[in-house]
C-alpha cells in the first residue's frame, strides 16, 4: 500500500471517528483504490494508533459498502462496479427530481440567492482544476436544493446515500471533458426552480444523473480493457 495518509486529530471527536473519517476520505477520494487491502497492521502504523480503532472503522466502512471482507485476504476497498453504481444512482435520480420539485414550491428568497452563488463558485473550482472542491463545491449546491424542500425524511434519505453517492459524484468530476456540461445542467436546474417549474426542474434532475451514469460507466469499460 503505497498511499500517504494523514489523520486529522479533532480534539472533539474520539478516536476511532477520526479514524474512520480519514480512511472513509481517502476510499471516497480514490486516495486508497478500489481493491487496494486494507492492513491492519500497516494502516495503525500509518495512522499512529492501535489496531483497535482501525478495525471499528473497517467494520463501519463495511456497513456503508465503502469496504469488503473477502475470505482469507481480508478488508478491501470495494470496487466501483456498473451494478453498485446503477443501484445508487436509480434511487438518487428519483430523489433529486423530487427534491427539485419541492424546491420549486417551497425554496425561499434566501436559498435561492444561496443557490446562485453555489452554481459560481462550482463555475469557479472548474477553473483550478482540484477535484476535491469540485466535488465539495457541488455536493454544497445540491445540499440547498435538499433543504429547499423542507421535508426531513426526504432530507434523511439523500444524507444516508450521500457518502457512495460522493465517490461516484468524484470519478464524474474527475473528468475534465464534463466540467462545461455541469456548469450548464446545475444552470438549468437553478433557473429552472427559480421559474417554479417543476417539470422542467424535474427533467433536469434526471438529466443531471443519467450524463453521470453514462460517464462513469464508460470510466468503468475502460479501466477493464
Amino acid at each position: 500500500m503505497s498511499v500517504q495518509l494523514h489523520a486529522s486529530m479533532d480534539e472533539f471527536l474520539p478516536l476511532r471517528d477520526v479514524v474512520f473519517n480519514t480512511l472513509r476520505k481517502s476510499i471516497l477520494t480514490g486516495e486508497l483504490k478500489p481493491g487496494e487491502r486494507l492492513m491492519e497492521i500497516h494502516l495503525a502504523n500509518q495512522l499512529g494508533v492501535s489496531r483497535t480503532p482501525i478495525r471499528e472503522a473497517i467494520r463501519k466502512l463495511e456497513l456503508e459498502g465503502l469496504v469488503i471482507m473477502i475470505p482469507r485476504r481480508g478488508a478491501e476497498v470495494a470496487q466501483i462496479t456498473e451494478k453498485s453504481m446503477k443501484d445508487v444512482l436509480e434511487v438518487r435520480r428519483a430523489l433529486d427530481a423530487l427534491c427539485a420539485e419541492l424546491a420549486c414550491d417551497r425554496i425561499t428568497v434566501q436559498e435561492t440567492e444561496r443557490l446562485k452563488n453555489a452554481c459560481e463558485k462550482f463555475e469557479q473550482e472548474t477553473m483550478t482544476g482540484d477535484a476535491t472542491t469540485m466535488a465539495e463545491a457541488d455536493v454544497a449546491l445540491h445540499d440547498i436544493i435538499v433543504a429547499a424542500t423542507g421535508n426531513q425524511r426526504l432530507i434523511q434519505l439523500i444524507n444516508n446515500l450521500s457518502e457512495q453517492m460522493y465517490r461516484y459524484r468524484f470519478e464524474y468530476i474527475k473528468d475534465e471533458n464534463q466540467h462545461n456540461r455541469l456548469v450548464e445542467e446545475h444552470r438549468i436546474i437553478y433557473e429552472s426552480i427559480v421559474h417554479r417549474d417543476k417539470e422542467a426542474a424535474a427533467r433536469a434532475a434526471k438529466v443531471h444523473i443519467d450524463n453521470q451514469e453514462k460517464s462513469i460507466i464508460r470510466q468503468i469499460r475502460m479501466e477493464k480493457e
